[in-house]
Parts: C-alpha cells; structure tokens; sequence
C-alpha cells in the first residue's frame, strides 16, 4: 500500500546504527520530531495536499490520473482513502493507514475481498475507528485462530515482528507497525496460555460479519 506520510525526513539521511542503544535514540528522535511536524496545522489533509499526492501516487506507478477516480483501483482507494480524511492531521492519517496495514498482515482485508465488500466501504467501516485495545484484541483472537489451525504460526510470526522491529529500529525507520505486530502477537500468545479455551469475538467487537452486515 502507498505510504501517504509525507515527514521533513529524506531517506538520505537514514543510517545504520551502530549499537541498539544508538539505534532507539535516532528511532525516538524521529518519532518526535514527526509527531511535532505532523501535528501542525500546515500539516492536515487539504485539497491542496490530496492533489499534489494523487498526482505523486500516479508518478510512482503505473496507474493514470483517471484510475484516481476509480475506487477499484489502487490509486482510486488512495483517493478515497484521503478524501475521507479531509481535515485530519497527518498523525491521525498515519494511525488510519497502519491499521490498513495490520489488516493487511493479518489477512483481513483478504476476507473482505472475499465477501464482496467495497473498497469504499472497508475503508469508511475502519476510519471509525481508533487503533486501541480493543481493536488489538481482535487482532490477537483472530491470530489465536489462526493458530489452531496450523500450530507454530504464532511463535514463527512474533519471531519475524521481532526481527522486523529491530531492523526498522537501527535504519531509523518509524517503527509503530513493527511495534503494533508484536504487541498483538504476544497478547494472542498470552491469552493462549491463559486461557487455552479463548472463545471467539464478543457481538460488540469488530468482526467481518459486523462490516458485511454494515453494507
């Protein structure tokens, strides 16, 4: 997925660390100087902006201008996506975008596809939502699922968040998707030793038949 996030950063000035401890250090720097810089007024969704990042997504594909009205299309859903957002800040946008991502990683967005349910209608369902608790636990139960299913996946998985996390952490990158991948992982794992009997999602969380009911 096209990554929106516009920071004051150029990859050029990425680097490897040297040590982890120097590696959390660039890591936390970035993420401060980015939520300062994001959370600007200059920084929120305008038409302006939308413009200007429709028009970059174009270059870097090979989409046309004319797909960005097309929410089938990817560029169309990026659109849509920002055009939904009209107003919000960029950090806000951001959190919208790495819980498309953890749908993404967890095979939801898959299913959804599956059950015919729109681009437009995933992405205004999600955008109701913050990425919290309860929106983790969830994600956790559906990786618990997953694990019956094919025992091991949980522990292979936490193992490449891990790794993932670490490798993103010394190149200086943003880290909360690595970070938001592990802390799922270890909270399904946890409930599993818990609670070997972990029942399935309560009416009241989200759920694909909650989304497929919502169209």
């Amino acid at each position: 997925m096209l990554n929106p996030l516009m920071t004051p950063f150029s990859p050029s000035l990425l680097k490897c660390c040297l040590s982890r401890a120097e590696a959390r250090r660039d890591a936390a720097k970035v993420a401060l100087i980015n939520s300062l810089f994001n959370e600007l007024p200059s920084r929120r969704i305008t038409k302006e902006f939308i413009m200007e990042s429709v028009q970059e997504a174009v270059a870097s594909t090979s989409g046309t201008l004319d797909d960005a009205d097309d929410p089938s299309t990817s560029i169309g859903a990026y659109h849509y996506m920002l055009e939904s957002n009209m107003g919000k800040t960029m950090l806000e946008f951001q959190e919208l975008m790495t819980i498309f991502q953890l749908l993404h990683w967890n095979g939801s967005l898959k299913a959804l596809r599956e059950t015919k349910c729109s681009r437009q209608e995933v992405i205004s369902y999600y955008s109701q939502y913050s990425l919290d608790e309860k929106m983790r636990s969830h994600m956790a139960l559906d990786w618990i699922m997953k694990e019956r299913e094919l025992p091991g996946i949980l522990s292979q998985e936490l193992r490449m968040a891990l790794r993932e996390l670490e490798e993103a952490r010394k190149a200086g990158q943003e880290l909360r998707f690595y970070k938001e991948k592990k802390e799922i992982l270890s909270l399904a794992l946890t409930q599993i030793y818990s609670d070997p009997d972990t029942s399935s999602p309560s009416d009241d969380q989200l759920s694909l038949t909650a989304l497929c009911g919502y169209h």
